[in-house]
């Protein structure tokens, strides 16, 4: 099958590239599988025999997502389980990520003394410039590849040995062999048949799509209403008060102009019916223009407000 769109995504690095070893098989991706590294740095991933296409490692002080590419988007990769017999998983279509960090509420705030959100990020909680990193590349699969920006499952937290949790074949969100071969959009490990992972859990994978659709809400960014019309502004590029200024200069200028035309005027009607003298007349006129623009120019800065 012939790949077709960019299969390299921007910026990633091919520093840990297994597809010369592991060839993989071409496809089409139209299915995106999360899955959470339950480790902190990147993993060696048996030396490739175990990698997804993609893993995003936080880079949590700079608030980005590093991207390291390890097959074509549309070559199949091996971080899921596929049992003899049953349906194709890592060859169906599939292309997967693996997030740096853990999904185990056990490591929700701590971790071997480490703390989550300054050490490592606990996926279910994540911060949201993290979702914002991964609805980026979310986006760019489906602009380039036709990702559908959807998820049809619901992603349950991890729980281990715990009633309810997603661990486990039968865990209630994982999906049938034909509901797999007919699911477009995103899921996790967690939903792929065959397979008994849980990762990445409670992920706010609702959150990421609308980051990647452009939905999102911004959270501290955006100003009130009251900052919008608030005068002098509050750092606002293009407040209220920012416009009214402008108009109020417009109109002192174009107030200026009309006395300095009303002023000639009244300086050419005085002369009818004279014996006309061009050069007076030209004097007449320049004086009662200069009268004229000082009157404006006291009246608007007398009824201009304090600073």
């Amino acid at each position: 099958m012939a790949k077709t769109g960019p299969q390299r995504y921007p910026g990633a690095s091919t520093n840990y590239w297994h597809q010369s070893a592991f060839p993989g098989n071409a496809m089409e991706s139209n299915v995106g599988v999360i899955h959470t590294t339950e480790g902190r740095t990147l993993p060696d991933y048996r030396g490739g025999r175990d990698a997804p296409n993609f893993t995003a490692v936080p880079d949590i002080p700079n608030q980005k997502l590093r991207w390291y590419q390890h097959f074509d988007f549309d070559v199949s990769s091996r971080a899921l389980m596929n049992l003899a017999g049953g349906v194709e998983t890592n060859t169906a279509n599939a292309v997967q990520i693996e997030l740096v960090g853990t999904c185990d509420e056990r490591n929700a705030s701590s971790w071997d003394g480490k703390r989550a959100g300054v050490d490592y990020i606990f996926w279910p909680t994540a911060p949201d410039w993290a979702l914002v990193e991964l609805g980026k590349f979310v986006r760019w699969a489906h602009d380039n590849h036709g990702v559908q920006l959807k998820s049809t499952v619901t992603w349950k937290p991890y729980k281990q040995g715990q009633v309810g949790g997603s661990y486990g074949q039968n865990n209630g969100v994982r999906l049938s062999g034909p509901q797999w071969g007919a699911y477009y959009g995103w899921l996790g490990h967690q939903h792929v048949p065959e397979n008994d992972h849980g990762d990445p859990g409670n992920l706010d994978f609702a959150r990421v799509l609308a980051h990647a659709g452009g939905q999102a809400t911004e959270e501290d960014d955006m100003p009130t209403p009251f900052e919008l019309w608030a005068y002098k502004g509050t750092g606002v590029t293009a407040d209220a008060y920012a416009y009214l200024l402008d108009s109020n200069r417009r109109l002192v200028l174009l107030a200026t102009q009309v006395a300095g035309l009303s002023a000639a005027v009244t300086a050419l009607v005085a002369k009818v019916g004279e014996d006309v003298d061009t050069a007076e007349v030209i004097a007449a006129v320049k004086a009662a223009i200069a009268a004229a623009v000082v009157k404006v120019d006291v009246t608007v800065d007398d009824l201009t407000p304090g600073a």
